[in-house]
């Protein structure tokens, strides 16, 4: 909820919002203060200097000076702002040195916008605020008081006189609420203006907003390319360690199944061996669940074919993608359709499947239909999740459309380049 909001709600007067545009009307007076004293200091101090070229320099520190102000109006302003402002600072790039770093902080427009916001704080804001949160916060405590301080000794409040801590009791009675709600409802507006003219010049721009998301898209390719990465190391080390090893075992074992004589130990070593041989098939199905040996040397088409021939059911194909796909994509959508089938397989009690694919303006989009019971959800245990998960990462979506009775439809798309 917003302090609009919480103005046009009737339990304002008895919410929180109150009290916090009082805290944040009297702690701008200080901000404002101090930011009006660093700016003036300095700009004086730069002036004296600048014979000497030292208060040239100097001025430099001001874009520096407006981050921090801007770094705490935004904390600050979280009294107001349910969701705060988010910083309109960029990423500092990595392997920067100290001095780099302050130079590109320097440099932000950002800065320069908080910079301008210390100004205006510190001339307009904070008087406007002292003005109206002072004056209220002295008459609500001195009403609140008037009982005690009336009580053997003569009070005057404008046009009323108090001397017995009677009057000042009925003057309290009288006038406190009221002016509790004028108070509170004038502060809750100065204060959401305030707030609202923080955000306004504190806040990112719409074009820093899309660098933040490009930069958050970057961040995301980047752990794809650390999963495919540790992904091949895994294969790597499976395919020509693990796998090898085993392929020696069953090798050995055969050759002593050959050489020893009819009885137990022959049966033992029989035994192993077929053992050796079921866990190397399993390997080599896990190595081909990790990642296709034939999708990366043939491609998607070739990949999913191969799935679907794996069916126990007829599975009709209409793939149309004419060149060869970046890695994280050809994986992403292999996976979908084999996940799909998969759960066609499982559940679906179908007759038929449908896989359908095609370039459609640099995103490619893929269709698996079946004529099944229908009823599948995302997330409902259907081994879908994860995946929708590493389409979101590369810009993709992925859709099930599964009335109860049927037919089921999933839908993916995902753009067909990584910097899309």
């Amino acid at each position: 909820m917003t302090v609009w909001a919480a103005l046009a709600s009737p339990r304002y007067l008895i919410s929180s919002w109150p009290w916090r545009s009082y805290a944040y009307l009297l702690t701008s007076v200080p901000m404002g203060a101090v930011s009006i004293v660093v700016l003036v200091g300095l700009a004086a101090l730069s002036a004296l200097l600048s014979p000497i070229l030292i208060g040239i320099l100097m001025l430099t520190a001001f874009p520096l000076i407006g981050a921090a102000i801007g770094w705490v109006e935004r904390r600050r302003a979280g009294m107001m702002l349910v969701d705060g402002i988010k910083s309109p600072h960029a990423k500092l790039p990595a392997g920067l040195t100290r001095r780099a770093k302050v130079t590109f902080r320097r440099r932000e427009q950002a800065s320069m916008r908080a910079l301008g916001y210390g100004f205006v704080l510190g001339v307009f804001v904070w008087p406007l605020s002292a003005l109206f949160a002072g004056l209220s916060v002295t008459i609500l405590l001195t009403t609140l008081a008037s009982p005690v301080i009336a009580d053997g000794d003569q009070m005057g409040m404008g046009p009323w006189t108090m001397d017995t801590a009677g009057e000042g009791l009925l003057f309290l009675v009288l006038f406190g609420p009221p002016y509790y709600v004028v108070s509170s409802y004038l502060l809750g507006v100065i204060a959401g203006a305030e707030a609202s003219l923080a955000r306004a010049m504190l806040g990112p721009r719409q074009e820093e907003l899309q660098r933040n998301l490009a930069e958050l898209r970057r961040s995301r390719l980047d752990l794809v390319d650390a999963f495919e990465t540790e992904r091949v190391r895994i294969e790597r080390h499976l395919h020509d360690g693990v796998q090898q090893r085993l392929v020696g075992l069953t090798m050995t074992l055969g050759l002593a199944e050959l050489d020893l004589p009819d009885g137990e130990g022959r049966r033992l070593v029989v035994k192993a061996h077929s053992e050796a041989e079921a866990a190397l098939a399993d390997l080599r199905a896990a190595v081909r669940g990790i990642h296709p040996r034939v999708l990366v040397d043939h491609g998607l088409e070739a990949a999913v074919r191969e799935v679907a021939d794996r069916m126990p059911l007829p599975v009709t194909m209409e793939l149309s993608v004419p060149t060869r796909l970046p890695g994280p994509i050809e994986a992403a959508a292999y996976f979908v359709v084999s996940e799909a089938l998969a759960n066609v397989a499982k559940h679906a009690q179908a007759t038929t499947c449908d896989v359908t694919g095609w370039v459609d303006r640099d995103r490619l989009v893929i269709t698996v239909q079946d004529d099944g019971v229908g009823g599948a959800q995302l997330g409902a245990g259907t081994g879908l999740t994860g995946l929708v998960t590493r389409l979101d990462a590369l810009g993709g979506t992925l859709d099930v459309d599964s009335p109860s009775g049927g037919p089921t439809r999933l839908r993916m798309e995902c753009p067909c380049r990584l910097g899309d």
